[in-house]
Parts: C-alpha cells; sequence; structure tokens
C-alpha cells in the first residue's frame, strides 16, 4: 500500500504492535517479530489518519522550535497551555454529545496531566480528563468519555456499567485494550 509517509519498522519481543510519531516526525512502528510485512502495513493504514495528524503537530512543534529538539525536551509552559485548550475545548465537545445521547447530566470538565489516570469521575458528577489522550485515536478518546459518563448511572465497575459502555459503544473493548497497551506511548510522543 501506498502511504502519505514513509515509517520504520522496529522488530522486538513486544507482543504487541504499535504506531509512534516522534517529536522530529519520524514514524515508527514497534513490531513483534513474527509480523507479516502486509499485517503491519494494513495496521499503518488503519492508523493513516491519527499518523497524519500527529505529523502535522510535528511540523507544528519543529516552526515554533525553529527545529527538531535535540533530544525531547520537557514541554514548555506555552505549549502545555496549547495542548489543553485543545483537549477542553475536544472533551467539552464530546462529553455534551455523548452526554445526550446516554441521558446523564455532568458537572464541570477539568483537563490534567494525571500519570496515573485517564479520567475520572466525582460522585457530583464533574468529570476529570487528561489532556494526552488527545494523541490517542478517536475512539480512545470516546471510549474515555463514555467511560466517565456511564459512572453518572453505575459508580462502579460492574456488568451493568459495562453493559451501559457498551450499548454506545459496542467495539468499546478494542479502545480499552489499545489504552492498556499504548497508553505509555502518549507520554513519549509529547
Amino acid at each position: 500500500m501506498c502511504h502519505p509517509f514513509e515509517y520504520e519498522i522496529i522488530y522486538s519481543s513486544r507482543k504487541t504492535i504499535a504506531v509512534q510519531v516522534t517529536r522530529d516526525g519520524r514514524v515508527l512502528v514497534r513490531s513483534p517479530r513474527n509480523c507479516s510485512a502486509g499485517y503491519i502495513d494494513s495496521f499503518v493504514s488503519k492508523n493513516e489518519s491519527w499518523v497524519l495528524k500527529h505529523l502535522a503537530l510535528a511540523e507544528e512543534r519543529k516552526e515554533l522550535d525553529g527545529g527538531p529538539p535535540p533530544s525531547a525536551p520537557p514541554l514548555s509552559a506555552k505549549d502545555r497551555s496549547r495542548y489543553i485548550e485543545i483537549a477542553r475545548d475536544v472533551f467539552t465537545r464530546k462529553t455534551e454529545y455523548y452526554a445526550r445521547i446516554m441521558g446523564v447530566s455532568f458537572g464541570r470538565i477539568s483537563i490534567r496531566e494525571q500519570k496515573t489516570r485517564w479520567g475520572s469521575c466525582s460522585s457530583k458528577g464533574n468529570l476529570n480528563f487528561n489532556w494526552r489522550l488527545i494523541l490517542a485515536p478517536e475512539e480512545v478518546l470516546d471510549y474515555v468519555v463514555v467511560h466517565e459518563l456511564a459512572h453518572r448511572r453505575e459508580m462502579n465497575h460492574s456488568k451493568a456499567f459495562y453493559g451501559i459502555v457498551e450499548s454506545v459503544l459496542p467495539d468499546y473493548r478494542k479502545a480499552r485494550k489499545w489504552l492498556r497497551e499504548n497508553g505509555h506511548l502518549l507520554w513519549e510522543r509529547v
């Protein structure tokens, strides 16, 4: 298949395949040794829009920084606040959309950067989301929003809770799996 970008494959003893866009705009595919070139190529195709979005972000960063950084320095306060604003906008829109579908209400939306949590919902219905999720595929964001809104009906992780999630996102397990396997990459990308 022909892609609008080149990518480098890094084989290792890992169990899952993942795609990464580095700060300097290289596309890396980390793959188990037993994956065929065809499988890797179709995986890249499925994630093409995500890769293009992150290549654009890398390009934008180069313009801001005046070139690629020697080795990923900590995010500047200005960049971080820009990402937080983007995340606030994205999560507000998604939360309003899914809350309507699910027939639930919510309180405040806060955008945080927590190493250990992607989202949370308080008993008052206030929602927290980790801004780094905007670096994940779209369906992962949808899953985290629906997951937190489902807590407005079930403040637990019971069968009934996952029944609510599944009624809105029948494919939610894929997004949950992606987050478990690739979530750590969201800390390396920016």
